[in-house]
Parts: C-alpha cells; sequence; structure tokens
C-alpha cells in the first residue's frame, strides 16, 4: 500500500460515542471468582489459615457498594492506557503518568456503578445480541485458531468474553434507556453548527486512481530492479494495446488492491508517497501514467475519477451533524449520571502506589 496515513477530512466525522470500555482481564477475573467452587480441602486449609475469601487489603484499589475492585483490574487497565500511549509515540511524564492513573481508577469506579445500577434496574440482554457481537469479533482474525490465540494471551476463555460482552451491552441499554433517549437535536442546533464551523466541512481537492504495482526492495540489486522493471513493462505494455487495466491489474499486480482490479479508492494529497501522488493528480481521468517508481517498487496508474476541493453542502451532513452534537451531549449527560450514582454509593479507595 502507497498510503501514508488514513485522515478523515471533516473532523466531524471522527466523532465517537460515549466510551464505556470494559476490561476483558477484570471481566475474565470476576467471572473466575464467582464460578470458582471452593474444595473441601481448600476450605479446611482457610479455617486453619483463619484466612478470608476477601482479598487483602493491599490488593484493593476500591470498593463500591461491597464490590472489590483488585489491583489486579487496576494494574491490567493501565498497562492497557500505557500501551496506547507508546503506540502511539506519546512519551509521558511523571506528572501525566499519575493523571493517567487516576483517571484509570476513576473510569473503574464509574464503571462499577454503571453495572451495579444497570442489575438494580433489570436490564436484560439476549444472549443472541451477545453471540452477534463475538461473531463480528472473530471477523477481524483470519481464522479461528488466531481468535483463540488472541483470548489466550489476554488470559480469556470465550465463556469470560461472552461474560464481558453481556456486562458491556447491559451498560449500553442502560445508558439508551436512561440518558441517550431524553436527548434530542433540534435542526435549528445543527444548522448552527454546521454554520459556525466552515472549516469542518471543506474538502480538498481528491483523485481516484487504480494502479498495477511489482514490488522491488529499494535495497535489491540491479538484477532484481531489471526483472521488476520488465514485469511492469509488460503490464504497460498490456494496457496500452487495450486490455481492460483492472483485468490486467488482478492478472498481475502485487497490491492487496489487486482483487479489486488495482483501485485505491479516493485519496487526497499527502496520504499517497510523493512520486505516486505526484503522477496521480497530474493525469487526467481516464489517463494512464508512464512507469512510476516509489520505495515500493513500480507502478503503472490510471486514474478513473477527480473531485475538486469544495465545501459539503448542508443536506449531505445534517444527518451526520445530529448525530455528532447528541453524542457529545450524550457524553456530558453520562458523565453527570455518574458523578450522581457515585454520590449515592458507598466509595472505598485505597492507596495504589
Amino acid at each position: 500500500m502507497m498510503r501514508k496515513g488514513s485522515r478523515w477530512i471533516p473532523a466531524i466525522l471522527a466523532s465517537f460515542f460515549v466510551v464505556v470500555f470494559l476490561s476483558p482481564v477484570g471481566a475474565a477475573e470476576k467471572a473466575a471468582k464467582k464460578d470458582a467452587k471452593p474444595t473441601a480441602a481448600s476450605n479446611e486449609t482457610a479455617a486453619k489459615s483463619g484466612a478470608s475469601k476477601e482479598p487483602a487489603k493491599g490488593e484493593k484499589v476500591a470498593v463500591v457498594n461491597g464490590t472489590v475492585i483488585t489491583r489486579a483490574e487496576y494494574e491490567s487497565e493501565t498497562k492497557r492506557f500505557e500501551r496506547q500511549m507508546a503506540m502511539s509515540g506519546q512519551a509521558p511524564d511523571g506528572a501525566q503518568v499519575a493523571e493517567m492513573k487516576k483517571k484509570v481508577l476513576d473510569g473503574l469506579v464509574g464503571r462499577e456503578v454503571l453495572k451495579q445500577q444497570a442489575a438494580k434496574l433489570g436490564v436484560k440482554v439476549d444472549p443472541a445480541e451477545v453471540d452477534k457481537e463475538i461473531a463480528t469479533l472473530k471477523q477481524r482474525f483470519p481464522n479461528e485458531d488466531e481468535f483463540k490465540k488472541a483470548l489466550k494471551n489476554l488470559n480469556l476463555t470465550e465463556e469470560s468474553l461472552k461474560a464481558q460482552f453481556t456486562q458491556d451491552l447491559g451498560i449500553r441499554k442502560m445508558i439508551d434507556e436512561q440518558v441517550a433517549s431524553k436527548i434530542t437535536i433540534t435542526p435549528e442546533e445543527t444548522k448552527k453548527f454546521y454554520d459556525g464551523n466552515p472549516e469542518l466541512f471543506k474538502t480538498p481537492e481528491m483523485v481516484r486512481a487504480s494502479h498495477v504495482l511489482i514490488k522491488v526492495d529499494p535495497k535489491a540489486g540491479d538484477a532484481d530492479k531489471a526483472k521488476a522493471k520488465e514485469r511492469i513493462t509488460a503490464a504497460q505494455k498490456k494496457v496500452q494495446a487495450g486490455e481492460d487495466f483492472a483485468k490486467v491489474a488482478k492478472e498481475v499486480s502485487e497490491c492487496p488492491s489487486a482483487a479489486k482490479g488495482g483501485d485505491l479508492d479516493f485519496f487526497q494529497r499527502g496520504q499517497m508517497v510523493g512520486p505516486f501522488e505526484q503522477a496521480a493528480f497530474a493525469l487526467k481521468v481516464g489517463s494512464v501514467s508512464d512507469i512510476v517508481e516509489t520505495q515500493f517498487g513500480y507502478h503503472v496508474i490510471k486514474v478513473t475519477d477527480k473531485k475538486e476541493a469544495g465545501v459539503m453542502k448542508y443536506d449531505e451532513i445534517k444527518d451526520r451533524i445530529a448525530q455528532h452534537l447528541k453524542q457529545d451531549r450524550v457524553n456530558q449527560q453520562l458523565a453527570k449520571y455518574i458523578e450522581e450514582l457515585k454520590a449515592q454509593a458507598k466509595i472505598e479507595i485505597f492507596p495504589v502506589n
């Protein structure tokens, strides 16, 4: 692929719904505790030692209405955030790490009060919905073995994952009923947002192109480069002779886009590597480039469509604006709802350092 990175033009389109992510490891741990059956031997040992089934004080980070949030859950969630920071190239300082840990603990407590409230209100989750969530998740993996491997790496089983999704869906349903359903966005509000944020709805010049790629490593020797050049030249001659570009791409291209006849869909300036971008934007619709060399290899490019720079029309985007505004308001109201639940709950917080 030649794309340097995906960038959604209007920032409005990148808005997210309320984030209520539940820690899989924490869910698995709680499920394991719930399902665990004490043996006679373990009971006898516990009786002799005077041990309690309740986690020791040092193993707790919080207790919410008698439900313990363990240090293991807290550390698992903290590590997840640290991985996300590392993947995004962030190197937080001590103060930022401390703030992140505070937010993690606060999030775990908020999650617990939401879970308890959903149970209190009797929110039911259809097992078929859970199965659908699991099936959707499995589609992200090449095969069943890779899915099971990922679960194993997280110390999860499919059953504990189902328990996780059941809890998650229950909370989502409660949020829909108790918060989201009470919020409406008027046409006047969406129009005001559109008129007040013109920069968000500008669209750049875009090109839709297909290509044939013959890969060659930038460090390859002259002989390997010559062979690759021969292959792309042969493909170019087929296109010049009148063969269908998509057919040629399917037959010889070494890019994943070959399955779609080489189609790369629309892209804007800055999304492709330099030589590829320059060639594509210089072509007229229906034209085919000469051979283009990039760090990925040799390409022949055909431009199939173009869009001039402009502004998205209000009627085209109004529904998504309404969705964005509602999501934003739900986030605000959910934060208040969680604080109300916390105020009604008995919460103990323990030192985590």
